[in-house]
């Protein structure tokens, strides 16, 4: 491409939800399923979340007002964050389906335990996973920021985590060379 060439771009109307969402989804981004145990244990794939602090550890995950986890967040004092392997894709569309099972029901179909620290479902197979104590809430628009300092931390760094951008699912490419026997 020259210097003079410009590709073509497409304005977004901010009124218009669908397009906004088209913008906001060239990021890519991990997938996670947010999960409160309790009496009424409720998972949710979610990826907006973010680390925010080292020191004291802190992430954040912003969940929809509309959301059934918005309340069960609320109400609860800890969660748990299991970061999505490449391989889980049905995991993350289970969890972001509606017409799932409400309470424990909705984690019969995929393995996982209960976080040592939390109590909330850690999904096996997972990248890493983070139980966190909720520290504090923010309004967002339509969301609300979630502020959790995380009580535990495990990882399994040789899997590698489920991307999302364009609206798909992606997976990370080998790096040039990666993977070649020389």
């Amino acid at each position: 491409m020259s210097p003079t060439t410009v590709p073509s771009m497409e304005p977004v109307d901010l009124e218009d939800r669908k397009q906004l969402r088209g913008a906001f989804g060239t990021f890519p981004t991990g997938v996670t399923v947010l999960a409160v145990g309790g009496d009424c244990p409720r998972g949710m794939t979610a990826n907006s979340f973010t680390s925010v602090s080292l020191s004291p550890p802190l992430v954040l995950v912003c969940v929809g007002k509309d959301a059934l986890m918005h309340g069960s967040l609320e109400r609860s004092q800890t969660f748990s964050v299991s970061v999505l392997d490449a391989g889980q894709e049905a995991v993350a569309r289970h969890f972001a389906d509606p017409s799932r099972p409400v309470g424990a029901g909705q984690f019969d179909t995929v393995g996982w335990q209960p976080g040592p620290k939390s109590g909330a479902p850690l999904i096996a197979g997972a990248v890493a996973h983070l139980e966190c104590a909720k520290k504090k809430l923010y309004e967002g628009g339509d969301h609300t920021i979630f502020l959790g300092e995380v009580l535990s931390a495990v990882r399994w760094p040789l899997r590698e985590a489920l991307l999302f951008t364009g609206g798909r699912f992606r997976r990370f490419a080998p790096e040039h060379g990666e993977g070649q026997v020389t």
